[in-house]
């Protein structure tokens, strides 16, 4: 089983014709798969949309009245997957935006990935010559910061947040209550990816296009006050992976302190 996990708020534009995307690239995979969805807080139709969907796709809805924010979305939904999985070692989940700037299309490549023996799967965006100058900046700025802070060997590009993860591979990171992720956007991302690559045994990763063409928005990006921003986020991702490597020491110190004792 895979599990796609979906954080969505005011995507009401894009959010349906995405999870039909996802329904036919599963169909070409023949494998079985399940969507799950946190509605954080939307104020357009999202709700409307959903619910037609509901009927015709394998897909959970879970529901914010009140916006949480994007890392405690994330974390809920990958928390829901795992406890829906019964075979953790063998299912996978899939995280991605309902906006389109994560391409369906691309599911084939992370699910094989995981299928083959991947424990953790990290899209690296490409960065379009077309975008908007000041946030291609920003975006080099932040994959270079935050890659240095999540410490992951190979990953050149830690926040896109298009992820796939073996299930077992979470399980460490979510044994404890939440919140577990303490950055949010790009920085919680990167802080997932870092958290999650002290647990897995194998990390590829898939280049894909970003695509910010499919739906029109103002931009949400003000580059001097993102980098600030991420400047101080890259810190608490720093201290999240060092807690993250260090509990596993502290965990076996413990089991050879009860086997002495």
């Amino acid at each position: 089983m895979i599990y796609v996990c979906i954080p969505s708020r005011d995507e009401a534009e894009t959010i349906g014709l995405v999870l039909w995307k996802i329904r036919k690239a599963f169909e070409a995979l023949g494998r079985e798969y399940h969507v799950l969805v946190g509605n954080d807080g939307s104020t357009d139709h999202s709700a409307e949309v959903l619910e037609t969907y509901s009927q015709v796709l394998p897909l959970t809805v879970r529901t914010n009245r009140e916006r949480a924010g994007y890392a405690p979305t994330v974390e809920t939904l990958l928390r829901d997957a795992f406890e829906l999985s019964d075979r953790p070692k063998r299912d996978g989940a899939v995280l991605m935006h309902a906006d389109f700037s994560h391409g369906p299309e691309y599911l084939a490549d992370f699910v094989r990935r995981i299928d083959s023996g991947a424990d953790l799967v990290v899209g690296e965006g490409m960065i379009d010559p077309t975008w908007d100058r000041a946030y291609r900046w920003t975006r080099r700025w932040g994959a270079y910061l935050l890659r240095r802070s999540a410490r992951v060997p190979g990953v050149k590009d830690p926040t896109s947040g298009f992820l796939g993860f073996r299930l077992a591979t979470l399980r460490s990171v979510f044994q404890r209550p939440a919140p577990v992720l303490n950055a949010d956007g790009w920085a919680a991302n990167a802080e997932l990816v870092g958290r999650a690559a002290v647990h897995a045994r194998r990390i590829e990763t898939v280049s894909f296009s970003e695509r910010h063409d499919l739906k029109s928005r103002p931009t949400r990006v003000l580059p001097w006050p993102l980098a600030r921003s991420l400047w101080s986020a890259s810190g608490l991702v720093r201290r999240a992976v060092a807690a993250e490597q260090a509990e596993p020491r502290a965990a076996k110190r413990r089991e050879k302190g009860s086997v002495a004792g």
